[in-house]
């Protein structure tokens, strides 16, 4: 007997044979007889070996479909018996199964690993603007993760109505950090659903980059080329001065005078030309910053006690609020340098408007805050209450060499901007009703 429940088919057999033989006997006990005990009986028979064949096939089919189902759910673990007239079949298929669903699995982790790897940010949404992926990069470039290009304001409705492919670019703002985004949508239907592919890129920061490149490769090349000629005119101006005998005679002792007045010109202009050449050469030799968790309440409270003599001799406030206590990945020697160049800017702005006579501050106060702005980026802001920054001056201030100084270089605000975008962040002038108010923001 458990031969036959090992082997199905030849119990389908035997019982299909034995219910031919229970037919073929009742069929002729009726004709010769009628209905009688014995016809009941095998009839009882037939009965029950009609029921013992749809047993079999329910218990078969049963087995099929849970093995199926499982199969479907994932789960190969449950197999057909040996037995099943479909076993080798079903074995094939689950492992053609396997192999597929292993090599979309590889795939799947391949294209996880190259999205988190990867600088351009990716978005992956459906035809309804749910995002089904993203990357950190999108993170990073939006200043938030988004669950749907709803979130994303003019930008989500050009991807929403977008239905072919589109490059275009659109503004984008990041706290206060104006950006303009390059925005490439593809749209695709798999397995019969939309999906969209949308990549940004930003070109403020790839302008950024590109202009502290040319600033750097000119730096080198104007440094190299006049540094190599201020030497020597240095070196033979002393020379002439030295040279020069005070017996020497000319027969206009005025002529005498403009040459030494000329020797001398040219030893300090030159002396001045190095010294402007060695600022210069500052911009291009900016060491990479060395990052570290930093809390930056210690930093503005130095700066406050390094600039309270001048404070104090200058009759200016200065007042610290601090609503974050968030470490920052950054350079304490370069940002510490930064918050000089831009809080000594503040007193001097002050300072000068006190000393002109012309107009005067009643209360001359300088504000350092430390906080979070709305796309939680901890920021700096340093702002006075002085003159402020002219309206024609705020598109040129970023740039090298520029000052409204007289004694100025022009190299503290772009140098700023330049350390605080190497450490992933930016320094951003705000418009004020009164006064000028620069902030560091950190990325």
């Amino acid at each position: 007997m458990s031969y036959l429940k090992r082997h199905p088919r030849w119990l389908l057999g035997l019982q299909l044979g034995l219910l031919c033989v229970l037919v073929s006997a009742a069929t002729g006990q009726y004709l010769h007889r009628g209905i009688s005990a014995t016809w009941l009986l095998v009839l009882l028979l037939i009965v029950v070996c009609c029921g013992a064949v749809f047993t079999l096939f329910a218990r078969q089919q049963r087995q099929s479909t849970a093995v199926i189902r499982a199969l479907v759910n994932g789960d190969s673990s449950l197999r057909l018996s040996p037995s099943h007239p479909l076993h080798k079949e079903y074995d094939e298929v689950r492992h053609t199964l396997q192999a597929a669903r292993f090599k979309a699995e590889q795939q799947a982790q391949f294209f996880q690993a190259l999205l988190l790897h990867i600088e351009l940010a990716v978005l992956v949404c459906d035809s309804e603007g749910r995002v089904i992926e993203s990357n950190p990069a999108a993170a990073r470039l939006l200043g938030k993760s988004v669950s749907s290009v709803a979130e994303l304001a003019h930008i989500g409705a050009l991807i929403q109505s977008c239905d072919t492919q589109l490059k275009t670019s659109a503004p984008w703002q990041r706290g206060e950090q104006q950006d303009t985004l390059s925005v490439q949508i593809s749209v695709a239907q798999i397995q019969g659903q939309i999906r969209k592919v949308i990549t940004l890129t930003s070109i403020h920061t790839a302008l950024n980059s590109k202009e502290q490149q040319a600033y750097k490769r000119l730096t080198r090349v104007l440094t190299h080329e006049v540094a190599n000629s201020i030497t020597p005119l240095s070196s033979i101006a002393q020379s002439c001065q030295g040279l020069l005998p005070d017996a020497l005679c000319f027969d206009d002792e005025d002529d005498k005078d403009d040459l030494i007045l000329a020797l001398n010109t040219l030893a300090a202009r030159t002396e001045h030309l190095g010294a402007f050449i060695t600022r210069f050469r500052a911009i291009s030799s900016l060491p990479r910053p060395s990052l570290s968790p930093t809390s930056l309440a210690p930093l503005l409270e130095r700066l406050v006690a390094l600039h309270k003599n001048q404070l104090s001799a200058a009759g200016i406030q200065c007042e610290l609020s601090v609503s974050t206590k968030l470490l920052v990945m950054l350079d304490p020697g370069q940002i510490e340098q930064v918050l000089i160049n831009l809080f000594t800017n503040a007193v001097q702005a002050i300072e000068q408007v006190q000393q002109g006579g012309t107009q005067q501050i009643d209360n001359p106060v300088i504000q350092l805050t430390l906080a979070q702005n709305e796309a939680q980026q901890v920021y700096v802001e340093i702002r006075d209450n002085g003159p402020g920054v002219e309206a024609h001056v705020i598109d040129m201030m970023f740039v090298p060499f520029f000052t409204t100084k007289q004694q100025g270089s022009g190299i503290g605000l772009s140098l700023s901007r330049q350390i605080m975008v190497s450490h992933g962040g930016d320094l951003v002038y705000l418009q004020k009703p009164q006064g000028a108010c620069f902030r560091c923001v950190f990325g």
